[in-house]
């Protein structure tokens, strides 16, 4: 492997670091984006549950916000009517909002950093390919000014075509695995969504029966 990296000259670092990134990148999100942590199933029925009477207590409203991500939404919904019980639908409702916007954006955390990752290898990879066939025409032209024949340096030419290829395979290798990762992300992130829009929509109706019921 070292040898390879070797051939392939200095533009191969950079990719390096790109593919490392983005290796700490995909481990995160898998571990940041399971069910449990996001949108568990049952959240909404027990949240419901547990306010079928009155707003529960400011612990349990905490035990909720600490659960997920979608408990940090509904609870936003609890602590809007405790501040004010006299709150409007249109207000409920836009505190509610505020939140998903909130948590939205935590999902969507580092995808446009694993995006720009796919998009920049392959023109890393690109420019190691250049400098390689800088390197194989400057054996050539040395060659030339020399007055020798033979088609120049052959361990100079080697070394171009070695740095050219090596680059524009490693440079493919971090951008495929990247791109698929980051549209595998960026579709689990919109189904959350679209589950976490649902579930408020139907917290929110709760919270409105709650309110006039008090």
């Amino acid at each position: 492997m070292f040898s390879i990296i070797q051939a392939a000259g200095w533009p191969i670092w950079p990719l390096i670091a790109c593919s490392v990134l983005a290796l700490a990148l995909v481990i995160e999100r898998f571990s940041s984006l399971k069910t449990r942590k996001i949108a568990p199933p049952k959240l909404v029925d027990e949240a419901i549950t547990v306010s079928r009477v009155s707003i529960p207590s400011l612990d349990v409203v905490a035990q909720l916000e600490q659960n997920s991500v979608l408990g940090e939404v509904l609870s936003t919904g609890f602590r809007a009517l405790n501040t004010n019980p006299q709150l409007s639908e249109e207000d409920l409702r836009s505190a509610l909002e505020g939140a998903g916007r909130q948590a939205a954006h935590k999902l969507e955390r580092y995808l446009a950093a694993l995006a720009t990752i796919a998009s920049a290898a392959p023109l890393l990879g690109l420019l190691g390919t250049v400098i390689g066939m800088i390197e194989i025409f400057g054996s050539q032209s040395g060659a030339g000014a020399g007055g020798t024949s033979g088609g120049g340096n052959p361990a100079q030419l080697a070394q171009g075509i070695s740095i050219a290829l090596y680059n524009t395979a490693f440079g493919l290798i971090v951008a495929i695995p990247s791109l698929i990762f980051w549209r595998y992300f960026r579709a689990r992130v919109d189904a959350y969504l679209l589950t976490m829009e649902l579930a408020a929509e139907r917290f929110s109706r709760h919270l409105n029966t709650l309110r006039k019921s008090r």
